[in-house]
């Protein structure tokens, strides 16, 4: 067999296995998508939760499933697609593990916009998504600004971003600090992170953004071979280094921003998705898609064990920061000792 032949070879088994993981990946969301649908204080079954989803049921359990379970089952699915393909583009760009919206500032200056949307009493439904946008781009472009140096370093991007995301966190503190008793609890539960939250609005709009932005990072995710080569050799193959990865990058903000908007700063899973579905993949490398559908995954577990494992129900960002933090330590050590 010829270099070519072999060559070729291993470029279809790569595509087959991620064909097969990404359908794997989505058969597993739809599940835990349908498992949302039927359990609950009642329990439904499958023919009952169908015939609920379509309004041909008993009319309690249509307002059941329509109005209480699928709103929240579909914001989990869509909002994990958009953080778990947001937090592959950024760790790809950037060539680093750590380098998540949830360290670089991304989600905290959302987060930050749309607290002081709220405590200035300007945080309506229509103006949430607008505020997170903003906060997101000008915490982007204020990273983008600090870490440039003749380009962008990945390195010193994800320094700044680091330092950014402090700044930001602080900001909010101090807006909740001293804003009145009620807006202060407004705020405090959204930056809980929860997906009960989404609106239905939101919710559309979400669905929007993510069938818009994940099939454009998908496309986009072209130009990530020659970059994670180096910039060096990227520029030698023709690449445009610095356009390439701010075109990824600003993908991934937008995706961020509006599942932050949609559900309060929920943490680790932008982190944790890329290399979780990294694990599945194996020889065949990455996949934008599949670590979209992995983040789902994460995000639709984190809240069903939120709302149904324990006696009371809890915040979806409080599960996902509980198995998180291990994850970033564990990433850590296992830095520091290559």
């Amino acid at each position: 067999m010829t270099a070519v032949a072999t060559v070729g070879a291993v470029r279809t088994d790569a595509r087959r296995r991620i064909v097969l993981v990404a359908a794997g990946l989505a058969l597993g969301a739809a599940a835990l998508f349908w498992l949302a649908v039927g359990i609950g204080n009642g329990l439904l079954t499958p023919v009952e939760a169908f015939t609920a989803l379509i309004g041909t049921g008993e009319p309690a359990t249509v307002f059941i499933v329509q109005e209480l379970r699928l709103p929240r089952a579909a914001a989990a699915l869509l909002i994990g697609l958009a953080l778990g393909g947001s937090g592959t583009l950024f760790q790809r760009a950037l060539g680093n593990p750590l380098a998540s919206p949830d360290f670089l500032g991304i989600a905290a200056g959302a987060g930050t916009m749309v607290v002081a949307a709220i405590v200035l009493g300007v945080g309506s439904e229509l103006l949430l998504p607008g505020a997170a946008l903003l906060g997101a781009a000008l915490t982007a472009v204020l990273v983008y600004a600090f870490a440039w140096r003749r380009g962008v370093s990945p390195y010193r991007f994800i320094l700044v971003g680091v330092g950014v995301a402090a700044y930001a966190q602080s900001i909010t503190s101090y807006l909740v600090s001293r804003a009145d008793l009620q807006d202060a609890q407004a705020a405090l539960t959204w930056l809980t992170g929860s997906a009960g939250m989404t609106s239905p609005t939101m919710l559309t709009l979400l669905a929007v953004t993510v069938a818009l932005f994940i099939p454009a990072g998908v496309y986009a995710a072209r130009v990530l071979r020659p970059l994670e080569l180096g910039d060096a050799t990227a520029r030698v193959l023709g690449s445009r280094t610095q356009w390439d990865r701010f075109a990824l990058l600003a993908i991934g903000v937008v995706l961020v921003a509006v599942a932050t908007a949609a559900a309060g700063p929920i943490a680790f899973v932008a982190m944790i998705a890329g290399p979780l579905s990294r694990l599945l993949l194996r020889r065949a490398g990455h996949s934008i898609a599949a670590s979209a559908l992995m983040g789902a995954i994460v995000l639709q577990t984190a809240d069903l064990v939120a709302q149904h494992a324990f006696p009371w129900q809890l915040s979806t960002g409080v599960v996902t920061g509980a198995f998180g933090a291990p994850y970033i330590a564990w990433t850590l050590i296992r830095t520091a000792r290559r």
